[in-house]
């Protein structure tokens, strides 16, 4: 194996993260998630323009914080009987939903799928947030200079739950069964929806997930590429770092390792111990505190990148009985 740019991997294994967690962070995600639930999902689903032989495909559109309307596409199988199983699919920064052809698997192998498009950023889904300070480039930072619930990912971490709450309420679906996954950005809103979602979500496959130990990245000098914004947010708001402290502690209310421990889904994490956009020392951080039933896949010599056999790997733990 090369030699690892992070920490040794036996210390990986114990690593539990460096960046801070607000006091009231969990009355936070509690008061959060009582918002969420007061806001009216005004659903929508039309059928969509793309058509497979054996899936039905639909727009699904609902209203999450703020009265943004965001987007998901959703796949069922045709004439199918009995309790379905789902799929609920996260993308990467900056991206949307993959094309409706990438999620035929799925449908043929009898899920439900439902993938969403991140508010504000390369899909359908809208951002009607109002925030003050820099929003020059980056949804880390989107807000941050406002109270912790203006942050943007606050608001899509919640559009993840109620994603989650939509595709258990459709009918024929087999509430038992409920997975997510993703990948970078998808793999930390895997996380995040099955922390906010502990009662429905059955598994969950996070592939080395972005979003964890904020704090880390810095200290390794990796705020590059993905985690950027943090540097430019430092050089346009704060270049004498006078509120640094309070920066880090306004992160830690969207940084996915502080919600491991409310994670009760079996999990699946991918990392890969080259990987330079999200340092694997942030991927243990969140991994060693998830207390629930888990499993690592470990690729030695990949970074952010294509992994040979992962989607194999991720449907055969999430079809699979074991």
């Amino acid at each position: 194996m090369p030699l690892q740019f992070d920490m040794p991997y036996e210390e990986l294994l114990t690593y539990k993260g460096s960046s801070p967690i607000p006091d009231d962070f969990d009355e936070f995600w509690d008061n959060s998630l009582k918002e969420l639930d007061e806001v009216d999902p005004d659903i929508a689903i039309t059928p969509a323009p793309f058509s497979a032989p054996h899936a039905d495909c639909y727009d699904l559109v609902f209203t999450g914080t703020g009265g943004s309307r965001v987007y998901a596409k959703l796949l069922r199988p045709k004439a199918s009987e009995g309790l379905q199983p789902a799929y609920i699919d996260f993308h990467g920064y900056g991206a949307a939903s993959q094309d409706w052809f990438d999620y035929l698997g799925w449908v043929g192998a009898g899920y439900t799928v439902a993938a969403l498009d991140c508010r504000g950023q390369g899909g359908q889904s809208e951002d009607r947030g109002c925030v003050s300070g820099m929003t020059r480039m980056g949804h880390i930072v989107r807000g941050i200079d406002d109270e912790p619930e203006n942050m943007l990912f606050r608001n899509i971490f919640l559009d993840t739950a109620r994603l989650a709450q939509i595709v258990a309420g459709l009918p024929q679906i087999n509430v038992e069964r409920i997975s997510v996954g993703g990948g970078s950005q998808g793999g930390a809103l895997a996380l995040a929806c099955s922390a906010l979602c502990p009662d429905l979500i059955y598994k969950t496959v996070s592939v080395f997930p972005f979003l964890s130990d904020y704090k880390r990245v810095w200290d390794m000098d990796q705020a590059v590429r993905a985690y950027e914004e943090i540097r430019n947010y430092f050089r346009c708001k704060d270049p004498l770092h006078e509120n640094e402290d309070a920066f880090w502690n306004k992160l830690g209310y969207i940084d996915v390792q502080n919600l491991a421990s409310r994670i009760r889904s079996r999990l699946l994490m991918v990392v890969g111990l080259m990987d330079t956009v999200c340092p694997p020392s942030t991927q243990f951080a969140t991994y060693n505190k998830i207390t629930a039933d888990k499993r690592l896949l470990v690729y030695k010599d990949f970074t952010h990148e294509y992994l040979p056999r992962k989607n194999d790997k991720a449907f055969a733990f999430i079809h699979g009985s074991d």
